[in-house]
């Protein structure tokens, strides 16, 4: 037996979650690897999920954790075997595969990639989907070719989980970073990250110019609605915006003219599916770039049963970087 967190639907829609002992018969049949999970956290999704407030679950009853790092205790898949060390983000799990908030889980071989050399379970999940896709997002701005001496990168959302390890990795690079956020009390964090100026929110947030004064080499998004159409009207000419996010709204309520007459590129960056090679390809950076003092800053250690309080307020902005859930305390 271990614990895990299991969501269940009411007969009248609700949704309830709770701590249980769950068995390995319980476990998902279609998983090809059965796995000691170490440490998990808690995403926005995995909010959405635990707290019911968007019908992210689609299957009953389930068990959360889009992440998750651990070791591999039996496995019929080629690639794995007993011992392995392994990263798990997305592909579904906590949605329609049971997920890793939980003691155990039985995952498709095929989701799995290896621990990167000389990386722990708990440094993984502390990076998590968040780091995963502020990575993806840096790689995609260079690859379009957004240099360091281009000019200023903005992150949205910054004080959150993406835009914490984005900040970070982008000054790290030698990037001129300005964060924003609805947390002016976090400057002091941001610029410890490596922020060169943190702006308020609200700058961005309302409906604005289809085009507005140029500023913005490149831009890190995890907001979407008017902040993402606001950032993209304000990318200088042949800068690129990247997409990761929806925290204020799923909406884009922008204006073609900064791609017709500025040439802005607006790439969306999603962790969930993206192939393989990519993955180990942001992980690989992750090992290499992201240093265990900046984690010590952005990272606060739970439990599993404190995950269950930590996920209203993840989804009212109240977290500042990223929580990792010890699920063996």
């Amino acid at each position: 037996m271990f614990n895990a967190i299991l969501l269940n639907k009411n007969e009248d829609g609700s949704t309830k979650a709770e701590i249980t002992q769950l068995d390995d018969a319980q476990l998902p049949e279609d998983g090809d690897v059965t796995v000691a999970v170490d440490y998990s956290t808690i995403n926005y999704k995995d909010g959405l999920a635990i707290t019911g407030k968007s019908p992210v679950v689609r299957k009953w009853p389930m068990v959360p954790g889009i992440d998750g790092a651990g070791t591999v205790i039996a496995s019929s898949h080629a690639s794995w075997k007993a011992g392995d060390a392994f990263v798990l983000n997305g592909w579904g799990v906590g949605e329609n595969h049971m997920g890793c908030l939980s003691g155990r889980a039985k995952l498709k071989g095929d989701w799995l990639i290896p621990m990167p050399q000389g990386m722990s379970s708990r440094t993984a999940m502390a990076i998590g989907t968040a780091g995963y896709t502020a990575m993806l997002c840096v790689m995609a701005l260079a690859e379009q070719g957004v240099k360091p001496g281009d000019g200023e990168v903005l992150v949205t959302g910054a004080s959150g989980g993406v835009g914490s390890v984005a900040v970070a990795i982008l000054a790290a690079r030698g990037y001129k970073v300005v964060a924003s956020t609805g947390k002016l009390a976090e400057a002091d964090y941001l610029t410890s990250l490596g922020a060169a100026e943190v702006m308020d929110r609200a700058a961005l947030s309302a409906a604005g110019k289809p085009l507005q004064k140029e500023r913005w080499a490149g831009v890190v998004d995890s907001v979407g609605s008017h902040t993402l159409a606001n950032a993209v009207a304000q990318t200088r000419y042949g800068g690129a915006v990247t997409a990761c996010g929806l925290a204020q709204g799923m909406d884009f309520p922008g204006s073609v003219a900064p791609f017709i007459l500025r040439g802005v590129k607006l790439i969306g960056v999603d962790s969930v599916m993206a192939p393989q090679a990519r993955r180990i390809a942001a992980w690989s950076n992750l090992a290499s770039e992201i240093k265990d003092d900046m984690l010590a800053k952005i990272t606060q250690e739970i439990s599993l049963a404190e995950a269950l309080a930590w996920a209203p307020k993840i989804l009212a902005g109240e977290v500042r970087g990223r929580l990792v859930v010890n699920v063996k305390a």
